[in-house]
């Protein structure tokens, strides 16, 4: 199998689907690696619109409800704050409060997360904001090969579907194995990166690069370490969390959103309120989180926050006693 980048497996699942089927389009806010898809689908099929993300985020929903598949992407989430009118009034609710006569078709992709210093607007890990909003679903893709597999399945689906791509994965030149076919990933479905044993670690997105290194340290130690990514939030697969909890007894959640309300609360709580999962634990589940504060433009302060491997060895450590 050949390898290629996170960006690169995005682009390719882009190209496949919209050679299947003419309806799916883009509108964005800046063109970055998209500007590859216009020799072949042309401007009208990738439109670069004026900065105002709640004129086309608003423009993508009355599209999809005319029978387009359209792909918004703003850039940064940053950017797109000010379409959250857009986003939280019409894009979550719009299937239902058509008593779902019409379905919705649309795949709003932004870039989340800190890690090179772009100060504190830029920063930003809002996907548990996304998380309280009925009627989104809500991905958050670890690998190029899930990145391809869950665009796909993205863009197929006839709902509204946040797709948040990290930023540092997004920019990365590093490879992986990525099938050039046609493939889904199925939405709502976790996938166990590594088995362990002795402690559970559910790490989203990029963190599940640190958690994958932490298992590996830890390794050495003769701690054995299972990674579960959810690679969806919403809907949340549950099932294969609370089997692995129930496995080793023991479990570390690592979110790069601030600890308060984040999704790694949730985990933590979908764990600890399952009766059969709860009286497995050995020790109380633990959070790995950035800390209740705006992410500093400082490297040094800005490593302090977001966590890392050594936060998550830590994490280990403690849940190990």
């Amino acid at each position: 199998m050949r390898e290629i980048t996170y960006s690169q497996a995005l682009m390719e699942a882009f190209t496949q689907e919209m050679r299947r089927d003419e309806k799916v389009f883009h509108l964005c806010g800046g063109l970055g690696p998209l500007a590859g898809l216009i020799p072949e689908f042309g401007e009208s099929r990738v439109r670069v619109c004026p900065i105002s993300e709640d004129a086309y985020v608003g423009a993508s929903i009355g599209a999809a409800g005319s029978g387009f598949r359209p792909i918004v992407s703003p850039g940064m989430m940053t950017f797109a704050f000010t379409a959250m009118d857009q986003i939280v009034n019409q894009m979550a609710k719009i299937h239902y409060m058509f008593g779902g006569q019409s379905p919705f078709p649309i795949v709003f992709r932004a870039s989340t997360g800190g890690g090179r210093s772009a100060a504190a607007q830029h920063s930003q890990s809002p996907h548990p904001m996304f998380m309280n909003l009925a009627g989104l679903k809500l991905i958050m893709p670890a690998t190029a090969y899930d990145a391809k597999g869950l665009m796909i399945s993205a863009i197929r689906d006839n709902n509204p579907v946040v797709f948040f791509e990290d930023q540092i994965l997004a920019a990365s030149q590093e490879t992986s194995d990525v099938p050039e076919g046609d493939y889904t990933v199925p939405i709502g479905v976790a996938d166990v990166k590594r088995q362990g044993t002795d402690v559970t670690v559910v790490a989203i997105s990029k963190m599940v690069h640190e958690a994958l290194a932490a298992a590996e340290v830890m390794q050495g130690e003769g701690v054995s370490v299972e990674v579960v990514d959810p690679r969806t939030l919403v809907p949340m697969d549950k099932g294969t969390i609370r089997s692995s909890v129930q496995k080793t007894g023991r479990v570390v959640i690592v979110d790069e959103a601030c600890i308060t309300c984040s999704a790694a609360a949730e985990i933590s709580a979908l764990i600890t309120e399952d009766p059969a999962t709860f009286r497995t634990l050995k020790s109380p589940p633990k959070r790995v989180c950035a800390p209740d504060v705006p992410i500093p433009y400082s490297p040094v302060m800005e490593r302090f926050c977001i966590p890392d491997k050594e936060n998550v060895i830590q994490g280990i450590r403690e849940v190990l006693g």
